[in-house]
């Protein structure tokens, strides 16, 4: 194949590019020109790997490519590795399969002595960045109130709650919904999802979105 005969052939299918990163961009919240850019690499290898003799079109052959491509820059987005979602995922199913059996879901503690590894997965996956549970609490994170403390650290852990649920209650109704339900209804990511009726992928997007705004809005307001 010539120069001139490969360039024509890229440029010919560019719109099946953009195509393929409009229907992306409207399923994953990601950026379009991200996705026409990666696609555009599968795009080239595509054509220049082609081979008419497997009885295949170079359309049918660069949309695989093309959609492998975008897929692949959509992880590389993905702050948590793919093994970890991956562990939680199993240990969830695992999980809702001995609830079924039981008629009673596993804690998280059981599920770690079944699956070692899965609460720190499960941690990492909501919320969107790997923590370390040999570490302290990061900074601003706490554990439920004690009673037994003084007055004075009482009230200020009060105040705290109530500027947090102020935060909270000025979130986008979506996002608001799952963090009430995840950590005021103790539901599930999943369990939450399926209320909602949204993939536990969605539901996930929606709480690391809205955790994000939340710690945004809580650096941002007045001491």
């Amino acid at each position: 194949m010539t120069e001139p005969e490969r360039e024509a052939q890229i440029r010919a299918l560019l719109p099946l590019v953009r195509r393929i990163a409009r229907r992306i961009s409207r399923l994953v919240p990601c950026d379009y020109d991200d996705l026409v850019g990666d696609g555009s690499i599968g795009l080239i290898r595509a054509v220049d790997n082609f081979d008419p003799s497997r009885g295949t079109s170079l359309e049918h052959y660069a949309r695989h490519l093309i959609s492998g491509a975008m897929l692949n820059g959509i992880r590389r987005m993905d702050p948590v590795a793919e093994r970890t979602r991956r562990a939680m995922r199993d240990g969830e199913v695992e999980r809702y399969q001995i609830a079924g059996e039981r008629g009673s879901v596993p804690t998280l503690d059981e599920m770690e002595q079944r699956r070692p590894g899965f609460v720190r997965a499960t941690l990492a996956v909501t919320l969107g960045v790997p923590l370390s549970l040999d570490r302290p609490l990061p900074e601003g994170e706490r554990t439920r109130t004690d009673w037994s403390n003084d007055p004075a650290t009482l009230l200020e852990q009060r105040s705290a709650c109530e500027t947090i649920g102020a935060a909270v209650d000025a979130l986008p109704a979506r996002q608001r919904q799952v963090i009430r339900e995840h950590y005021y209804g103790e539901w599930s990511l999943r369990d939450v999802g399926r209320r909602m009726r949204i993939s536990p992928q969605r539901a996930s997007q929606l709480h690391i979105a809205a955790v994000k705004k939340l710690r945004r809005s809580l650096h941002a307001s007045p001491p």
